[in-house]
């Protein structure tokens, strides 16, 4: 097992928010991207917090990152409206985003909006989160590097594409699915890797099309696997899944779709033929009484997450409300602090020589 040392959150906050503003972000944008960002961290998705912090640097050096941009709505309806990201961090596109479609929802019951010219987002399931708070249902999926094989393809198509939806309850937690559309994240792999692991089979293939083990097999040719990892066990379902991703989220809003879409590591240039603009998100919300009362609602949401978690189940596991272990990591790490793995630490190390920041390590 690969050695970890524990920061507390308000160390961790303080150092990633000064790391986005040394890239040249305002403060008010600093400070959301950092609370984005560590979402993830918090909810045991490490894959996707400070992990990736000098990837963003890197872009943002690259130029592909612009750390003050003018974010605008470019078409809109009463319940629609596409966003130009300008290259922004897609940690402070998606969420200012979302609240352009939870007013969409407050005045006509339901918003959506598709946004073009951003970049990574972090996870998915802290932007559908936002409408929680609000008795709507809320949503977001985003695509992402080509890494990924369609069934029975040896080219790398479309990403891990995500999808999240958030549902609210009266007593009981939320119901919060957040999910990639491939049997594992590229960044498990990544994680993997610097443990010194083998991937499950199922995961990943070589550049033959072969089921591999080896997490490096990205490096080789070789591709992720869609959700389900080969047709026997469904991988034709998964494909689907992220086809609407990259349909919803690009090809609807004028992003780069499918094998245009611009790689996260900044060492490989974008596509030089692209079919659109940045990476692509879309996003919704639905206020739960435009259907039927929220406190209705939200009561058989309580009867059907009680249902579910008080389920018989196989001995020695039990039923999980999707959004549980996460919500439960978050309250641990709140307390115990978030473990990083050294080469993440090490890593970090390396913004602070190369930024100037103050060093929490």
């Amino acid at each position: 097992m690969a050695e970890t040392l524990n920061i507390s959150y308000s160390s961790l906050y303080e150092f990633t928010r000064n790391i986005f503003l040394s890239m040249g972000c305002p403060e008010e944008d600093a400070e959301l991207a950092t609370e984005v960002l560590l979402s993830a961290d918090l909810r045991g998705i490490d894959s996707h917090g400070v992990a990736r912090l000098s990837g963003y640097i890197r872009l943002w050096e690259k130029e592909r990152i612009n750390a003050k941009p003018n974010i605008k709505i470019v078409y809109e309806t009463p319940s629609t409206a596409v966003v130009d990201g300008d290259r922004g961090l897609g940690l402070v596109v998606a969420p200012r985003a979302m609240k352009t479609v939870i007013e969409k929802a407050k005045n006509v019951g339901t918003g959506w909006v598709s946004i073009k010219n951003s970049n990574h987002f972090g996870i998915a399931g802290y932007h559908a989160m936002m409408a929680l708070e609000h008795d709507m249902i809320g949503m977001a999926m985003t695509n992402a590097s080509p890494l990924v094989a369609p069934t029975y393809s040896l080219e790398r198509l479309l990403g891990t594409n995500p999808i999240a939806v958030a549902v609210p309850a009266k007593n009981q937690p939320p119901f919060v699915a957040d999910f990639a559309t491939t049997t594992a994240a590229n960044g498990k792999l990544e994680i993997l890797q610097r443990k010194s692991l083998e991937a499950p089979a199922g995961w990943i293939q070589d550049k033959t099309g072969e089921i591999s083990t080896n997490p490096h097999e990205l490096k080789d040719g070789g591709a992720l696997l869609p959700l389900g990892g080969d047709r026997d066990h469904g991988s034709h379902k998964g494909y689907c899944l992220g086809s609407i991703v990259d349909i919803f989220s690009a090809v609807l809003s004028g992003a780069n779709y499918g094998p245009w879409v611009p790689p996260f590591v900044a060492f490989l240039s974008p596509p030089a033929n692209p079919v659109g603009e940045g990476i692509g998100h879309f996003l919704g919300a639905m206020r739960v009484d435009a259907f039927r009362p929220a406190e209705d609602f939200k009561n058989h949401m309580d009867n059907w997450i009680t249902t579910f978690r008080n389920a018989k189940s196989i001995e020695g596991e039990k039923v999980i409300i999707p959004g549980d272990p996460e919500r439960e990591m978050q309250i641990d790490r709140l307390v115990t602090g978030i473990p990083l793995l050294i080469p993440v630490v090490e890593d970090l190390s390396a913004l602070v020589k190369k930024l100037g920041v103050k060093d929490p390590f």
